[in-house]
């Protein structure tokens, strides 16, 4: 009855975890954005747009994209730009108002397919995916340039990695302002801002950056990966102000000077960083779901017949973590912390390097899992040979334990101190078992980290039909591998990969030594399945760790079985005596 009772208990557990993942992988791994709604109240929303977001981010209500496309004709077709060509971006800059505002990514799809166009960083005011940066000046009494002016570029000019661009404006009061850009090979533009007073009187004036952007387009920020406002202050890193934080308070000020500011999504970046002065940062709620991050100096009065000038970097692009940590290096203090490793990144950044060396030697991020798994099992091995040697002990005094339970078996004080001092004498430890699965857990974390957080991972293919290993497994068997015209719910989802996942796991659990409470053994042999449910939304990348190390420690329990015969025939008679046992309880059942 009380066999019975557990496994009841296990059953209903088990429909618990399958749905409550199913709701959990629905909030946390949304596939889908519904329209973005905006309830406005004095300039500002109430509330940030309701639809989640999905975990790359991106236009996914086809309203939205069609719009956008259609926007982007308009406003890119109109004249009045000057091109970027770069080895990293392409796009223009609006003349109106020196707005960069037309940015792609040549080295990054937008999806998986070959033949799809780059990724658009920047969109002009007023598109759907809106996001720009802007530079200019506040002043006193003086006519500074805005929005609407009207900035003049030499004929035929062109912003490209061997030639810079300036932009010059006269406020027809005696002062000159100019913008010279400069491109690199990746994603970092300067913008050295320069005002020449050659009026009568002295000018005071306080130089900004600023970043606007639409929250419509942001990826998911969850509890592990920040998405939204982002920066380093006086060389701290925050993460903890997002879109709502800025929609409530209306104007956020950060604590200490801008090392840098902006925005952040799980794989892209838009952020301002003085290169000289000293600036102040904050982040803005324009209403209409719109943000702002503003990098503002400090007010300076320039005299008549002198000139201000200053430099600001603005990174828009990849968050490739060689890029960034070269930028760090070249003066952005901790720029390399933008890619959200969290506290655990002194472990997680070795894990990915090492992957990285061995996609680097193999040319395949795939193989490069599998052989990253046969390293770190292979580091483990001698822990798992003192784990099969512990069980073997463990299975060695079993006679001696059960003596010890049936005679304390009234005083469970006495009988657990009677055992301890039973595996002091025999020199056994009983947590010796799980210490290889407690090594294992940091580094599955760390390549779970890895997976969801480096852009080097996105649209890396394996092999078949997984074309990329940062995404779920694509075939669902429910569907007939996408030859039925539905998606199964999360939950049912199964995959390929998944399946294997659970195959594997059977097996490995087949080979461990039988529980000595069925009730147990019964829900450990349900463990495999209720895994292959939960595991099935994760990327394939970690699937195929999974997948790879439970192959790995059936070859290693074999042959530490083959080493350790006490323990194989242990097992083989648990196994005997369990099928003896069921058969006894289904004769007594026929016999009633």
């Amino acid at each position: 009855m009380e066999n019975q009772r557990n496994i009841i208990l296990a059953v209903l557990l088990t429909a618990l975890v399958l749905f409550g993942w199913d709701a959990a992988v629905g909030y946390f791994y949304p596939q889908s954005k519904t329209p973005t709604q905006v309830v406005e109240s004095g300039g500002a929303d109430n509330a940030v747009s309701p639809g989640k977001p999905t975990r790359e981010g991106g236009l996914t209500d086809a309203a939205d994209v069609q719009l956008e496309q259609q926007d982007l004709r308009t406003a890119l077709s109109s004249g009045g730009r000057v091109p970027i060509a770069a080895d990293g971006v392409s796009g223009s800059i609006n003349l109106r108002g020196a707005i960069i505002d037309d940015l792609v990514l040549n080295r990054h799809r937008e999806m998986v397919d070959k033949d799809s166009g780059p990724v658009r960083l920047y969109s002009p005011a007023g598109t759907p995916a809106q996001q720009f940066a802007q530079f200019g000046w506040v002043g006193e009494g003086i006519d500074t340039p805005n929005a609407n002016t009207v900035w003049t570029a030499p004929e035929g000019a062109k912003l490209t990695t061997q030639s810079p661009l300036t932009l010059t404006w006269q406020n027809g009061s005696g002062q000159t302002f100019a913008i010279t850009f400069r491109i690199d090979e990746d994603y970092l533009i300067t913008a050295s801002q320069r005002l020449i007073n050659r009026g009568s009187g002295a000018v005071a004036v306080q130089p900004f950056g600023l970043i606007n952007r639409t929250d419509r387009t942001a990826s998911l920020d969850t509890w592990n990966v920040h998405s939204g406002p982002i920066g380093a202050f006086d060389g701290s890193v925050a993460f903890g102000t997002d879109y709502s934080d800025v929609v409530e308070s209306g104007t956020v000020s950060t604590a200490g000077r801008a090392n840098w500011i902006g925005f952040t999504d799980v794989y892209w970046m838009s952020a301002l960083a003085p290169a000289e002065a000293a600036a102040s940062g904050t982040f803005r709620s324009l209403g209409n779901s719109l943000f702002r991050s503003d990098l503002v100096y400090d007010k300076t009065v320039v005299q008549p017949g002198q000139q201000l000038a200053l430099t600001t970097k603005l990174f828009a692009g990849a968050k490739e973590h060689a890029v960034l940590d070269r930028y760090e290096e070249g003066g952005i203090k901790n720029f390399g912390l933008a890619i959200d490793w969290g506290w655990f990144r002194w472990f997680e950044k070795p894990i990915f390097w090492l992957l990285l060396s061995l996609f680097k030697l193999v040319g395949n991020f795939g193989v490069a899992i599998i052989l990253l798994t046969v390293v770190v099992r292979g580091i483990m091995f001698p822990v798992a040979q003192r784990q099969f040697a512990s069980m073997a002990a463990m299975r060695a005094i079993q006679p001696k334990m059960k003596a010890l339970q049936e005679r304390y078996k009234d005083d469970k004080q006495t009988q657990q101190q009677k055992i301890m001092e039973l595996y002091k004498q025999e020199k056994v430890n009983p947590l010796a078992g799980c210490l290889p699965v407690f090594l294992q857990i940091p580094v599955f974390f760390a390549l779970y980290k890895v997976l969801i957080l480096a852009i080097e991972m996105r649209h890396q293919p394996f092999a078949l039909w997984i074309k990329d290993l940062s995404a779920p497994d694509p075939l669902h068997i429910l569907n007939l591998f996408g030859l039925l015209p539905f998606d199964p719910p999360s939950f049912l989802g199964i995959g390929v990969l998944a399946v294997v996942l659970g195959v594997t796991m059977y097996l490995q659990f087949k080979l461990n030594p039988a529980q000595g409470d069925p009730a147990q053994q019964q829900v450990m042999m349900l463990m495999p399945w209720i895994m292959m449910f939960v595991m099935a939304p994760f990327a394939a990348g970690l699937l195929i760790y999974w997948i790879t190390s439970n192959i790995l420690t059936i070859a290693q329990q074999k042959f530490l079985y083959s080493r350790h015969p006490q323990l194989k025939a242990q097992a083989e008679k648990d196994a005997a005596d369990k099928r003896r046992a069921s058969e006894q309880d289904k004769a007594a059942k026929h016999g009633a």
